[in-house]
């Protein structure tokens, strides 16, 4: 027999127990991350968190597990569904809570149904995650569940009733370059002049750039890489969620997991992008500025990281949700996949002809953005 429980922390669960099931070394997924924000005051009820993870247990051994969150609003999520809790509002009904199966504040693919690296068990032990959540959501009597930036590995488990939604975000593909000026080479005659000149442009500041491993910086530099993170989401009046305190503990628990892209003015850190990465992947996470100079941005938010990807022999970068101005630096066009269980039939039978529409438009976009490659042709 298989036993279904829900944590109100990750920490209910062992973190060797919960790192065994993970297929890869995604950093998102990691016990460590996601004890983190919890421990360090990222995921609260009053901004919207609370963490109900699921976990599998035959013999009171955990064989499956699936980071989950009961969620109070929709912020930090990426996948929008604002109309939805809107029109469902007005219809008298209660939106929230709705439970989430993702990573807090992290638009990044990735395992979400985690069932330890057995081909003969998985797909069954997706189903009865995807199940459980289900039969949590009849019995809370919630409105609706939502699988965000789904792996290809999980999508065959959310069958039935679960409604397909689709994105585009732009990621960098390394094709084994030896180094920057090999990637240059690949690119089309304008987009490479275009590179060279921002670059150029950002020498001239005078600044000292360079990526650096989180567990290289002291505690007085992960305070000023907070500062930076704060003032980008103060500078648009948006909340920044996550705390100081989890900066530090992100040096202190993830070490040189953590990719820092620096500028420096003497000894002052004037701009900064936080990246995470795996043994394929580079992450790019967040952005911060106190100056305001041409390019910078683009600097170290794109072209250190592919420096880095490059010099490490890694496989991808993904820097972060939306921009097309990512295509032009290299970056092409890839799909990112969420599900959708609304328990209401009626409102399921609406959301589901509004999402035929989008996926019209948003098959055509991707479609159209394919024709704008920034590489030379063969």
């Amino acid at each position: 027999m298989i036993e279904a429980r829900f944590h109100e922390s990750i920490d209910d669960i062992p973190a060797a127990k919960w790192d065994a099931l993970r297929p890869d070394d995604n950093p998102f997924l990691s016990h460590a991350f996601l004890a983190g924000l919890e421990r360090t005051g990222c995921i609260r009820p009053d901004w919207g968190w609370q963490a109900h993870h699921l976990g599998l247990y035959r013999n009171s051994e955990l064989i499956a597990a699936a980071p989950l969150y009961l969620k109070g609003n929709s912020h930090g999520e990426f996948v929008f569904d604002w109309s939805w809790a809107s029109a469902w509002e007005r219809a008298g009904g209660d939106y929230y809570p709705k439970l989430l199966n993702a990573v807090p504040y992290s638009p990044v693919t990735g395992p979400r149904l985690l069932v330890g690296r057995d081909p003969a068990q998985a797909p069954a032990l997706r189903e009865s995650l995807v199940q459980a959540m289900q039969q949590q959501t009849e019995r809370l009597q919630l409105s609706s569940i939502h699988a965000n930036f789904l792996s290809d590995a999980d999508l065959a488990a959310f069958k039935g009733d679960w409604m397909a939604r689709s994105d585009v975000q732009f990621h960098w593909h390394n094709r084994d370059y030896a180094d920057f000026e090999a990637f240059l080479a690949a690119l089309n005659h304008k987009k490479r002049k275009n590179i060279r000149h921002e670059r150029q442009r950002v020498a001239r500041h005078g600044l000292h750039i360079g990526m650096y491993g989180g567990a290289d910086l002291d505690a007085r530099s992960w305070l000023r890489v907070h500062a930076l993170y704060a003032s980008t989401f103060d500078a648009k009046g948006n909340h920044a969620a996550l705390t100081e305190a989890f900066f530090q503990y992100l040096r202190k628990e993830l070490g040189n997991t953590v990719q820092l892209a620096l500028a420096k003015q003497g000894e002052d850190i004037v701009a900064m992008a936080l990246l995470l990465r795996s043994a394929t992947t580079l992450y790019g996470r967040y952005w911060g500025a106190s100056v305001d100079l041409p390019d910078l941005h683009f600097e170290l938010c794109y072209y250190q990281g592919i420096e880095y990807a490059i010099a490490h022999g890694l496989q991808h970068f993904e820097p972060g949700a939306q921009g097309e101005h990512k295509l032009a630096r290299g970056f092409l066009p890839v799909r990112t996949y969420s599900r959708h269980y609304l328990l209401h039939e009626g409102f399921r039978s609406a959301v589901g002809r509004a999402l035929a529409q989008e996926r019209e438009g948003v098959d055509a976009y991707a479609e159209e953005l394919l024709d704008h490659s920034p590489y030379a042709k063969p």
